[in-house]
C-alpha cells in the first residue's frame, strides 16, 4: 500500500484544481480532479478592443464627420466600394484579387498530379504560371490539360478570368469617365464691407480651361441653437445670395451674402462665430462643355476659416489687348479693410 501526494495544479481556463489519491487498477493508476475548496475560480481578462468608428471626408476643406452605426465599407454594395476607393487602394485590391484567384487554382492544379501535361510534379510556380496564363486565356503550348479533371478546372478558370477581365475593364472605365469638377475655393471666407453692408464672400475659380456654363451655387451655415423646451440642436439654414448663379463661369467668381437683419447671421462678429462653432457650405454646379456633363464640387469653412474686416486682393486684371487676365495665385489673398479700420 502506498500513498499518492497531493499536486495542485492551474489549468489555462482559470480554474485552481488538484489531484486526489486514485484506485490503483489493473496496473495503472488513475487521476481524479477536483476544486479545492475556499478558492474561487479566476477568469483571464480579455482585451477590449475599441472599435474605430468609421470617418467621412467632407468637401476640400477635409472636415471629418464620424458615423456610429454605419460600416466604412459594405461588402453587399462592391460597385460603390470600388468607386470610392483612391487610386493607389484600387490598383493593391486589383493585384490581390489577381494572386487569390491564381493560387487558389494552383492549389486546385497541384491537388489532382498529372492533370497538366508537362508540369513538374509537385511545382507551386508551374502550377501557378500555368494558372495565370490560363486565367488571361493565352497559351504557350508548353503545358496543358492532360486530364477530365485538368480540362474542368481549366473551363472553369477561364470563365472566371472573362468575367474578372470584363468587371476590372467596367470598373476602371467607370472610374476614368467619372466627371470630376476643377472649381478653386478661396483659402478662407471673408466679411467686408459691401455697398455700406456688411456681407459675407466667398470667392471661387474655374481651373480648368473649359467653360463652364449655367453654374449655380447653394451657400449655408451650420449654427447652434436652442429650442423653446431648452433643447440644443445644429441647424443649417439657407443663405440668401445676391448672385446664386450665372449663364457663364470663365475666371472667377465672389459669391455674395449680405448680413442684414433677416440674415441667420446678423449679429455674428469673429468671437461670436468661434464660440458658436458656426461652420459655412459652399456647393457649386455647373455644365462642362468639353465632357457634355455636369460637375459638382463643395467646400466648407470652419469657424477660424472666416476673416473679418478683410477683402480679397484683385485678382482679375486687364492686359494691354484688353483682355482679362486672371491670376489663380491670388485667388486666396486678403487685404486688410480700409473701412473697418
Amino acid at each position: 500500500m502506498f500513498h499518492v501526494q497531493h499536486f495542485g495544479t492551474i489549468y489555462g481556463r482559470g480554474k485552481y484544481t488538484a489531484t486526489t489519491p486514485a484506485r490503483v487498477r489493473d496496473g495503472c493508476c488513475r487521476r481524479a480532479t477536483t476544486e479545492i475548496p475556499g478558492l474561487t475560480r479566476i477568469m483571464p481578462e480579455r482585451k477590449k478592443h475599441k472599435k474605430r468608428d468609421p470617418t467621412m471626408r467632407v468637401g476640400v476643406g477635409g472636415v471629418e464627420l464620424v458615423k456610429r452605426g454605419a460600416s466604412r465599407y459594405d461588402l453587399r454594395d462592391p460597385y460603390h466600394i470600388a468607386i470610392e476607393l483612391s487610386w493607389k487602394e484600387f490598383a493593391l485590391a486589383f493585384v490581390g484579387l489577381e494572386l487569390a484567384i491564381n493560387v487558389v487554382f494552383a492549389l486546385i492544379y497541384l491537388a489532382s498530379p498529372g492533370c497538366v501535361a508537362n508540369m513538374r510534379p509537385g511545382s507551386f510556380s508551374d502550377a501557378f504560371f500555368f494558372s495565370l496564363e490560363t486565367l488571361a486565356t493565352v497559351g504557350y503550348g508548353v503545358m496543358a490539360p492532360a486530364t477530365l479533371y485538368g480540362h474542368a478546372i481549366s473551363a472553369i478558370e477561364i470563365v472566371c478570368g472573362m468575367v474578372f477581365t470584363a468587371i476590372m475593364t467596367g470598373l476602371l472605365f467607370v472610374r476614368f469617365s467619372k466627371p470630376r469638377a476643377r472649381i478653386l475655393f478661396a483659402d478662407q471666407a471673408i466679411v467686408t464691407s459691401h455697398n455700406c453692408s456688411p456681407t459675407l464672400m466667398v470667392r471661387i475659380a474655374n481651373g480648368r480651361m473649359t467653360l463652364l456654363t449655367n453654374a449655380t451655387v447653394r451657400l449655408g451655415v451650420l449654427l447652434f441653437e436652442e429650442s423653446a423646451e431648452g433643447q440644443t440642436l445644429r441647424r443649417v439654414h439657407d443663405l440668401a445670395l445676391s448672385n446664386a448663379s450665372i449663364p457663364l463661369f470663365a475666371l472667377t467668381w465672389t459669391v455674395m451674402h449680405v448680413i442684414d437683419e433677416k440674415s441667420p447671421l446678423a449679429g455674428y462678429d469673429a468671437q461670436r462665430f468661434e464660440e458658436g462653432d458656426a461652420r459655412l457650405f459652399l456647393s457649386i454646379e455647373a455644365r462642362d462643355n468639353a465632357i457634355g456633363a455636369v460637375v459638382h464640387d463643395m467646400r466648407i469653412y470652419t469657424s477660424v476659416e472666416v476673416l473679418f474686416g478683410m477683402h480679397y486682393a484683385e485678382a482679375v486684371t486687364v492686359d494691354d489687348q484688353k483682355r482679362p487676365v486672371a491670376d489663380l495665385t491670388r485667388l486666396s489673398l486678403v487685404e486688410p479693410d480700409t473701412a473697418a479700420s
